[in-house]
């Protein structure tokens, strides 16, 4: 396994994905840990992360100066190349000439590009560049702007790379990765089924002849977990509450689904309940926090009517776990991830199993437990469901009308092969009503806007270009089988400075 020492780089997440793509498992430490922390898990190797500081700075972050003592291999990434230039007597200077963005290795050799052939193009962000390598140290590669692109030690597993290799913007990236596990021994064995064997385990010692409970969304992470209780033969409550803001046949679709594979599933109908609480209510964050005082009585609830429960399983992810420290960058890693909220006679234990994975891992997970490809693939979708993408005060009405709507459209994008080519589509239906002709008459009908984007960690969204025969379609047939609307905008906004979701 290899552990990634975080020093605040927007992009250590991605290195830490990367490395479970090549099959090796991976962490995320503070870059500041201590030495001992950083051997717990026993790593077979080490990666130093980027990071917006500069080495000069007196409160830039710095490993445990014993880290490269240890013989472990060792591959630094833009700052963390600087550093270890630094920690082993090289010289770091303010660049001429800032480095950003797109550049060539002109000279490439040594053993992280074994295999590359031709050009190279790499990803630079940086303003600090290695003047003077350390004793011992040769350069690997240069850029045309750069003479010292790649470094590496002689006679020791130690590398340095000042551009990104885990960026999709270096595209032979993925490779120069592989070639650091291979150089350092790596092992890889971090598969779906290997995975998926080792958490049946874990579930089973942990519960034992305890009962657990858990909540239901109709998601891919809480629709896999469900699952694994399942299949791992432990006593377990799912409970599935339909507050009336679902899509278009999500409830049935879901209930046949888990049903159908074993999962002890209970759906509670609240629709009544969660609409009359947010009635006249039209403050997004008044409706967010509305939904989930209703969730949790009606959870608590069901606890208490059916328990008692020792466990609470969450679909808790990792990246739900690391939490950026801002400024200094480090990673912070939280106790735990919990749904708030719940009384406090409700004492449960935590049972978070996917609690070192990421969403990827999960869908693969989801594959070998059965789960249909309609819930595996679906695209993210808020805990407070439809009303907040309806803007303003939720009725019954506009559920009814953005139901229809977005069930075209989503269903339009699966027509058109378009569906998994973006991260997230949604519609949102506006307070707007714009004036329109039906025949011989005018009318007032909705405006619903349309948004689609790609991304890939969430963080940061770019608008879908979708083509304009296919939004055109489906403007016309939106508003020719939901009569209430009469039309249809495309959001083109990228995240920041909008969010994804409009509320």
């Amino acid at each position: 396994m290899v552990v990634v020492l975080d020093f605040g780089s927007q992009y250590t997440r991605l290195i830490a994905r990367r490395l479970r793509e090549l099959r090796s498992f991976s962490l995320i430490l503070p870059g500041t840990a201590p030495l001992e922390e950083v051997l717990k898990p026993r790593p077979e190797a080490l990666i130093l992360s980027g990071g917006p500081k500069s080495v000069f700075e007196e409160d830039a972050p710095r490993p445990d100066p014993r880290l490269f003592a240890q013989g472990l291999p060792i591959l630094g990434i833009c700052y963390g190349m600087q550093l270890m230039a630094q920690a082993f007597g090289g010289k770091v200077e303010r660049a001429g000439r800032a480095e950003y963005g797109k550049a060539l290795l002109t000279r490439y050799s040594g053993p992280l590009f074994q295999g590359l052939k031709g050009e190279v193009q790499v990803w630079m962000s940086h303003s600090d560049a290695v003047t003077e390598l350390p004793p011992g140290w040769r350069v690997a590669a240069e850029t045309k702007e750069n003479p010292v692109a790649a470094i590496e030690a002689e006679g020791a597993p130690f590398f340095g790379v000042q551009f990104h290799p885990e960026v999709a913007h270096t595209p032979k990236g993925l490779q120069i990765l592989e070639n650091f596990l291979e150089v350092a021994g790596v092992s890889r064995d971090w598969t779906p089924e290997h995975v998926l064997e080792n958490l049946l385990k874990e579930v089973r010692e942990r519960v034992g002849r305890e009962r657990v409970l858990l909540a239901v969304s109709g998601g891919v992470d809480s629709s896999t977990l469900a699952l694994l209780l399942a299949r791992a033969g432990v006593d377990h409550l799912a409970v599935f509450v339909d507050h009336g803001l679902l899509r278009l046949g999500e409830r049935e679709e879901v209930e046949g689904a888990l049903r159908a594979l074993g999962v002890n599933l209970l759906v509670v109908e609240a629709k009544d309940r969660f609409l009359k609480a947010l009635k006249g209510v039209e403050d997004p964050e008044a409706k967010r926090q509305v939904i989930g005082r209703a969730f949790v009585e009606v959870f608590s609830q069901v606890a208490r009517e059916r328990g008692p429960f020792r466990f609470l399983a969450q679909g808790t992810l990792y990246p739900d776990v690391i939490e950026s420290a801002g400024g200094h960058g480090a990673a912070k890693i939280k106790s735990h991830h919990n749904v708030g909220g719940l009384p406090e006679d409700l004492a449960f234990e935590l049972l978070e199993p996917f609690r070192l994975l990421f969403k990827d891992e999960v869908r693969e997970l989801a594959l070998l437990l059965g789960l249909p490809d309609t819930i595996r693939l679906r695209h993210p979708f808020p805990g407070p469901g439809l009303a907040v993408r309806i803007l303003g005060e939720v009725t019954e009405e506009g559920l009814a009308v953005l139901r229809r709507a977005d069930d075209i459209f989503i269903n339009l994008l699966k027509e058109w092969g378009l569906y998994e080519k973006v991260a997230q589509a949604l519609a949102v239906l506006t307070p707007l009503r714009s004036v329109g002709v039906a025949g011989d008459e005018r009318r007032y009908g909705h405006v619903l806007a349309l948004r689609a984007v790609t991304t890939e960690d969430f963080m940061t969204a770019d608008w879908a270009r979708l083509p304009l025969e296919f939004l055109d379609e489906a403007a016309r047939r939106i508003t020719r089988r939901v009569p209430e609307i009469g039309r249809v905008v495309y959001d083109i906004t990228s995240k920041p400075p909008a969010t994804i979701e409009w509320e």
